[in-house]
């Protein structure tokens, strides 16, 4: 799974925008609290926790590689990829109306939230899954256990999320069929684990509104 995000309408061709906040602030502060527990200069600290990090990285990546030869070698079914609707909520989708709007976009609420709707050009914080019509992941927050925030209604994500995302609530879940024409007009390549999406071919999303930063301060 390629750890770069796939929502933006031309991520491949434009690089990724400064308005994308990956890093989590528990993680940022966590990173802080050490330093300033250590001391010293502070060139050097940033050194060894970058050197500290690298070690991490290089060392979860074996790992995985090890795991996943070990599962082929040995004949097991590949790992089974988190999702935002199980076995049982997709049976119940199949008794939940279908919304469609006037752009071709359809939804089913897996779950109605009960906090705000995001405002225009607002940040929003979100779990996604992305799915071609087969079912097949081609991205996913979740396998990245980090929540996606961008700026809603701000063409920073393809038409059908933007479009999916403004009409709910703070804690609900839905499904979002999105056309060929709300999606990727250019389309995404192949990758190991990872699914082609024809240009302008229809897809699937399931998504999580988490909270919306700042506005539910205010709110307070």
């Amino acid at each position: 799974m390629a750890s770069t995000p796939l929502l933006l309408p031309h991520a491949f061709a434009n690089g990724l925008s400064t308005n994308h906040q990956r890093i989590s602030k528990a993680q940022f502060q966590c990173f802080l609290m050490g330093a300033s527990e250590n001391g010293g200069n502070g060139k050097e600290v940033a050194l060894i926790k970058r050197r500290e990090l690298i070690g991490l990285g290089l060392g979860a990546s074996a790992g995985f590689l090890m795991g996943s030869s070990s599962a082929l070698a040995a004949g097991l079914p590949p790992e089974e990829k988190p999702r935002l609707c199980d076995d049982a909520c997709e049976k119940e989708l199949e008794n939940v109306p279908m919304v469609t709007t006037e752009s071709g976009l359809q939804y089913k609420d897996i779950k109605v939230g009960g906090g705000p709707s995001p405002p225009v050009g607002f940040q929003v914080a979100a779990n996604y899954v992305a799915m071609v019509p087969s079912g097949q992941i081609f991205d996913s927050s979740l396998e990245k256990r980090q929540l996606y925030i961008f700026r809603v209604g701000s063409g920073q994500v393809i038409k059908g999320l933007d479009e999916g995302l403004l009409s709910m609530k703070v804690g609900g879940k839905r499904r979002l069929y999105i056309p060929g024409s709300l999606a990727f007009p250019k389309g995404l390549t192949s990758a190991p684990g990872r699914p082609r999406v024809a240009p302008n071919s229809p897809v699937i999303f399931d998504v999580s509104l988490e909270y919306i930063p700042g506005l539910e301060d205010d709110e307070e």
